[in-house]
């Protein structure tokens, strides 16, 4: 990804070396480097910020719509608008950690007529992320949404990939509406070929592996308040122009998220979600 002199980036470093990246453009977290570690998020390098789209890669925040679940744009309207930053913290108590705001604003309102707010805290310290995601409404009048941390997770070798804790859990396959239920503790993903799986129903913990020929690498996936995980590669025939033909066996997304049962905001009210993230 190739962020533009003038793109706004915001980078934060804790005493203990942990390092992210949160671009302005989006709201989104680029990078997250742990103590110690290496580099953990995807980004496309021949994704450019540019007004009105999306980057390809680190967390976009989905809202108020997943997919194309709905009259409005695709994944909703925050990640290709600007953010603002109205606070960042370094080694205060040991971490390092980025809060960014968006609020409606006549372009919002013309594309999805309600008046909100968002906040996106991104925290790190050692080998542990945390992302928080409130969404306000300021309007007077109710609203529902859909919401989600698009997470694209960087991996040597995606045949190498299993995703563990959906067992016992609901699926929709967004590309054929075909619903079953993942009934094995791992989810293997299949070289080349495409996924796009929604998984219902809350799981507090799901663990990211690949299995190397000298070392096994895991990502520990913690949720509070998101309902759904969506996994998700563009596989082998993928066409998309933004990223690198071959680059689909470099990542999986697996996306917390709230989809099935849209909140609903009172005007005032506020609602809260979480995912933190621990690299072994």
């Amino acid at each position: 990804m190739n962020p533009s002199k003038n793109d706004a980036l915001v980078t934060l470093r804790a005493p203990d070396g942990a390092q992210a990246t949160v671009s302005l453009h989006g709201g989104q977290l680029l990078s997250w480097i742990p103590a110690g570690g290496e580099e953990q998020l995807y980004a496309s390098p021949l994704s450019v910020p540019a007004a009105g789209s999306a980057l390809r890669g680190g967390v976009p925040v989905i809202f108020p719509q997943f997919a194309l679940q709905g009259p409005y744009p695709r994944h909703g309207i925050a990640r290709t608008r600007t953010w603002s930053l109205v606070q960042r913290e370094q080694g205060v108590q040991g971490d390092a950690l980025a809060v960014l705001r968006l609020e409606d604003d006549a372009d919002t309102l013309r594309l999805w007529p309600h008046a909100f707010a968002l906040e996106l805290t991104v925290r790190i310290a050692g080998s542990r992320l945390e992302m928080e995601l409130a969404v306000e409404n300021r309007g007077e009048a109710r609203f529902s949404f859909q919401a989600a941390l698009h997470s694209y997770w960087r991996v040597q070798d995606l045949g190498r990939v299993q995703i563990e804790g959906l067992q016992d859990r609901r699926y929709c396959e967004s590309d054929t509406g075909l619903e079953g239920v993942q009934h094995s503790h791992r989810l293997e993903l299949l070289p080349g070929k495409a996924i796009d799986r929604i998984v219902y129903g809350p799981a507090s913990t799901l663990r990211l592996v690949e299995l190397g020929e000298a070392t096994t690498r895991r990502l520990l996936i913690e949720s509070e308040g998101f309902d759904d995980v969506v996994v998700w590669n563009p596989g082998a025939d993928h066409g998309l122009p933004d990223l690198p033909a071959a680059d689909w066996q470099h990542f999986v997304c697996v996306e917390a998220a709230q989809i099935e049962h849209p909140p609903v905001l009172e005007p005032g009210d506020e609602w809260v979600a979480r995912q933190a993230l621990t690299a072994r």
